[in-house]
């Protein structure tokens, strides 16, 4: 049974940062996945803002670009996602994701492609 597990949310001010991990098991789904970063704020529909592929090619969101960067690292089964000059709109419940299918960077970037699914940290960006 494959198992992602999220932490690293919290409450910070806007302009701070946040670092998100999400740890991967079995490892050898890991390996051969693309892992991408959602995001739902209430009321909200489900937001990819991150995606890197088992090569480590990355892609974001217009709305993050410049200010989140996502990154894996295949030794510790992990993917992560380092939040920098948060906003209050960035406040949402941040989920990680993966899929061992090969992609293009279209679908990589499509929340539909995504087979496994943590069960998400919420993240509040206070002003």
């Amino acid at each position: 049974q494959v198992q992602l597990a999220e932490s690293g949310g919290g409450l910070v001010q806007a302009g701070g940062s946040l670092r998100l991990s999400c740890t991967v098991s079995p490892g050898s789904i890991f390996t051969v996945s693309a892992m991408a970063w959602h995001r739902q704020a209430p009321g909200e529909q489900r937001e990819l803002v991150a995606s890197i592929s088992s090569g480590g090619r990355t892609n974001y969101a217009d709305s993050v670009k410049g200010r989140f960067t996502i990154s894996r690292d295949n030794a510790l089964k992990t993917v992560f996602l380092q939040m920098d000059s948060l906003k209050p709109e960035d406040t949402a419940v941040y989920y990680c994701a993966a899929t061992p299918d090969p992609l293009t960077v279209d679908q990589r970037m499509s929340v539909r492609r995504y087979d496994y699914w943590g069960h998400g940290t919420q993240v509040t960006v206070s002003s």
